[in-house]
């Protein structure tokens, strides 16, 4: 029989699994929730209120008027405090907890193929890259609800979990959601090269570079349409002005 209190443990993958599902669409019978549920061994509908537990702790959401679950463990709050902000280290360790109670490497949980790649430190950092990146996408793009936030487009193939302030250039942000932008591959790209960017009140703004091509109806459709238009907004994380000041005046082609 499963014991009725949470582990540390359990309370950190369901952090892990808060993270990675839109707030509003948690329900027991979520198919997120579903499978991490099986995985701890505890009923869809106690992972569900536990997501919901944390749901009080995020001020974003306070901020919303959305005030999640009332009642809370201590261990909520401990994990909420250790990791939040702290997101390399969820990441990774909440991967590890999610493999171990499968009694599988986290290779093997998260479907990573490095057969080629012997053991020793460089395995262990590319794995730790390929978890960082996984859970970094799953974060951005739960928050915003699965769709681009330029286009509202929602196929999942072509959205990208793109970075504010790249990751080469500031490792201490790299997994921060906060640092994110859910973005189809077109508009993911123009961003990353500078040919459009968010206003730090959260507009799209157009590089002049396209006015040499207004008479495309590519260029009008894909991009002069959207200039000034408001991006839609995620649910958790919203960009850190601070990150999107930081493109508008390095990228930006002006």
């Amino acid at each position: 029989m499963t014991n009725n209190n949470w582990t540390k443990e359990e309370t950190i993958i369901a952090f892990n699994v808060y993270c990675k599902i839109p707030f509003k669409s948690s329900s027991k019978t979520n198919p997120t929730i579903i499978k991490y549920a099986n995985i701890i061994g505890r009923s869809p509908s106690a992972l569900n209120m536990k997501v919901g537990n944390f749901g009080r702790l995020d001020p974003e959401l306070k901020k919303q008027g959305i005030v999640g679950l009332t009642n809370g463990s201590k261990f909520e709050e401990e994990v909420w405090n250790e990791f939040h902000r702290n997101w390399d280290k969820l990441a990774y360790e909440s991967e590890r907890l999610i493999a171990e109670f499968q009694h599988k490497t986290i290779e093997e949980s998260l479907g990573i193929d490095l057969y080629d790649i012997p053991m020793g430190k460089e395995r262990e950092q590319i794995v730790k890259t390929r978890v960082n990146q996984s859970f970094f996408r799953s974060t951005v793009l739960s928050s915003y609800n699965q769709k681009c936030c330029i286009t509202g487009l929602s196929i999942p193939n072509f959205l990208v979990a793109s970075h504010i302030v790249p990751w080469k250039k500031d490792e201490k942000n790299r997994l921060n959601p906060q640092n994110g932008l859910c973005l189809n591959s077109i508009h993911d790209k123009a961003f990353d090269q500078g040919f459009i960017t968010i206003t730090t009140d959260y507009k799209v703004q157009v590089s002049k570079y396209f006015n040499d091509y207004i008479d495309e109806n590519a260029v009008i459709d894909l991009f002069l349409k959207y200039d000034k238009q408001s991006i839609i907004l995620p649910d958790r994380f919203l960009p850190t002005k601070e990150f999107i000041e930081w493109h508008h005046d390095n990228i930006f082609k002006k």
